[in-house]
């Protein structure tokens, strides 16, 4: 299945996704819009399938940039990008950035 982006532009939408991670895990894709590296990343990304029952959030962080610097305070983890957080009861149980992202690898995370 096609790569589904959900956008991340709020606060709340930041909370609805730890209270889902109780359910499920989901997943936080942290994008430079004006980096190369970021742009290759999704790329690699969108080319793969989607795994079942695993939400994909996309956080613009240039045009939301202090909502991505509370991400990284809420989860405790430092700023990257771009940058997976894989959310699973309320906590970031993965966190992996640069060309390191892989959907090999979130699969993997994901299925704990």
């Amino acid at each position: 299945m096609p790569l589904t982006w959900i956008p991340l532009t709020t606060n709340e939408e930041l909370t609805t996704i730890k209270e889902k991670s109780k359910k499920a895990p989901q997943l936080i894709f942290k994008h430079s819009t004006r980096c190369n590296i970021s742009s290759t990343a999704k790329g690699r990304l969108e080319r793969d399938s989607q795994p079942v029952a695993l939400d994909f959030y996309y956080l613009d962080l240039i045009k939301y940039r202090a909502l991505s610097n509370e991400i990284a305070e809420t989860f405790k983890v430092h700023h990257e990008s771009p940058q997976v957080l894989l959310i699973r009861n309320g906590e970031c149980v993965y966190e992996e950035s640069h060309l390191g992202i892989s959907m090999d690898d979130i699969r993997e995370q994901a299925a704990l």
